[in-house]
């Protein structure tokens, strides 16, 4: 049976299920539901813990099957967790997964811990044994649009809230561009917010003064600020890939991808391809497949032709040549190539929903793109 992790509270105290599956790639919020199910566990008598660290080639899968069955020395129940680092049991793991799920103990409450699944993984049959014999929790990232919330309803739990109009929203706002992509410090700054004032209403200036940035930035989701024109989250995402280290070269592969893809698509529409099949045919789907439908509506054939050329004179930047007219820091070409999409295409309208530090800084950046021709 398949919920999603904001249902695990409301489930576990229904009832506890023998056998849970924990899958995705958000360190603690799958902390957060592996300490509930324990939790759970624990107040039904599951006292005796054991771990498996199990995958690849030489895994002991017996061991595990054999735990299952036996009988706990010092307790009358036992908890069993079985941590699958890769997420790829093996040859000899999908079978015992099965054996296991399908040989479930009620003196044994088990929970196994994977990273986040593609599609191929949790269509197989092992996975699918787990999910039809117990309880499968899926585990996502918080994405940025619904940071806010998420930062509003932790600070609802420790008994303090932002005010309740625009300055509020602002001040989440700003508290969600310190720690994006960094959930454990997000949390850590939470509890500090709890230790530096008391329960009530927090101004901007309190948040503001306390609050570190910790963002950690994927590279993946510099696509997505960019297609939906979110300008100031852009330079913001740039500035910290450089800070953190990240190779120039693999971040303009992703921007140069964006508009390689948007300028492909646009050339197959105008040909009379349908837009689905032109996107299946370049392999999007998912949220990428709305945000490129949306972009190649707004662009043009001759705009989308002088950004592929943009970008492979960035390339040659990033690789160490001279472009005339461009700057020879790759990080700065890189952000004239993302200013120039920006100019290119309009701000989504939920990018547009800005507090007023937000729009000034976008609106100073917009600028700076119009300089950049």
């Amino acid at each position: 049976m398949p919920i999603r992790a904001e249902q695990l509270g409301n489930h576990l105290a229904k009832g506890l299920h023998r056998l849970y599956t924990l899958h995705g790639d958000e360190p603690l919020l799958a902390q957060e539901a592996g300490d509930a199910v324990r939790a759970a566990g624990l107040k039904a008598g599951f006292a005796e813990r054991k771990v498996f660290h199990l995958g690849g080639a030489h895994a002991d899968w017996s061991a595990l099957l054999g735990a299952q069955q036996a009988m706990s020395l010092f307790a009358e129940r036992q908890l069993i967790e079985v941590r699958i680092a890769s997420g790829k049991p093996g040859k000899d793991g999908g079978p015992a997964l099965q054996r296991y799920a399908e040989q479930l103990n009620d003196d044994v409450l088990t929970i196994v811990h994977l990273p986040r699944l593609d599609r191929q993984q949790q269509q197989s049959a092992w996975f699918s044994a787990l999910e039809a014999h117990g309880v499968s929790v899926q585990i996502d990232a918080v994405e940025r649009r619904a940071l806010p919330a998420w930062l509003a309803q932790r600070l609802a739990a420790q008994g303090q809230r932002v005010h309740d109009d625009a300055q509020g929203q602002a001040t989440l706002a700003f508290f969600a561009d310190r720690v994006e992509g960094n959930l454990l410090a997000a949390h850590q700054e939470i509890q500090k917010l709890a230790l530096l004032y008391p329960p009530g209403e927090l101004g901007f200036d309190a948040v503001a003064s306390a609050v570190l940035n910790v963002a950690r930035y994927d590279v993946t989701k510099l696509g997505e600020a960019l297609l939906t024109g979110q300008t100031a989250r852009v330079l913001r995402m740039l500035d910290g890939l450089q800070a953190e280290g990240e190779a120039a070269v693999l971040v303009h592969w992703n921007l140069a991808n964006d508009i390689l893809a948007l300028h492909r698509v646009k050339d197959a529409v105008d040909r009379g391809r349908p837009l689905a099949m032109a996107l299946r045919e370049q392999r999007i789907w998912g949220p990428r497949e709305r945000l490129i439908e949306r972009a190649v509506a707004l662009l043009s054939a001759p705009q989308l032709a002088q950004l592929v050329s943009a970008a492979s004179l960035c390339d040659g930047i990033v690789k160490g040549l001279k472009q005339p007219g461009w700057p020879l820091d790759p990080w700065d070409a890189l952000r004239r190539l993302a200013l120039l999409v920006l100019q290119a295409l309009p701000a989504s309208p939920a990018a547009r929903v800005q507090g007023p530090a937000q729009r000034g800084q976008a609106a100073t950046t917009r600028r700076l793109a119009l300089q950049a021709d």
